[in-house]
């Protein structure tokens, strides 16, 4: 399912990404859904390739994500 506004994320996401990641993980995740409509495990590959957007503009440091390069 789609998410609207990154409140809708899952609270694994919103608890550990900053609020500019959460907008490129509910972007990617909302194209990528739509992408693989027709596939059986959805929601499943929107999820991942969410992370991998994700993580080309932040990398996790320790227990926190920060942008790459700060």
């Amino acid at each position: 399912m789609p998410y609207r506004h990154n409140a809708d994320l899952p609270e694994s996401v919103r608890a550990h990404l900053p609020e500019h990641a959460q907008d490129i993980y509910r972007e990617a995740f909302n194209h990528a859904y739509e992408a693989h409509a027709d596939d059986a495990r959805q929601e499943e590959a929107a999820h991942r390739i969410a992370w991998a957007a994700v993580k080309r503009g932040y990398e996790k440091r320790g227990d926190r994500w920060v942008p790459i390069g700060d």
